[in-house]
């Protein structure tokens, strides 16, 4: 139950800088066949960039490699723990 839990969060987690950038995105008009040239700049006019999605995958890759470091020390842990018990029992039938 706990592996579908997670599984579940993972999936939701991922899932939301994509669908937040997908709604982001303005609809664009029809492109047109034909060279249109520019009579001059607007006021005030800059370059942008998509920060959205940047931010988005940015977003998306901290959380995939935080998620990837829990899951690798609670392997390990297990495996301590697991470790940890075959030892105990061998130290505790040994002694008797």
């Amino acid at each position: 139950m706990k592996r579908y839990l997670t599984l579940i969060v993972l999936v939701l987690t991922l899932a939301a800088p994509a669908r937040a950038a997908a709604q982001a995105q303005p609809s664009k008009p029809a492109a047109t066949d034909e060279f249109v040239p520019v009579t001059g700049t607007p006021q005030g006019a800059q370059e942008t960039i998509p920060a959205q999605r940047l931010v988005g995958i940015a977003y998306g890759f901290i959380w995939v490699v935080l998620l990837g470091y829990v899951w690798s020390v609670r392997s390990r842990l297990a495996s301590v723990e697991r470790e940890l018990q075959s030892v105990s029992k061998r130290v505790g039938s040994g002694g008797r």
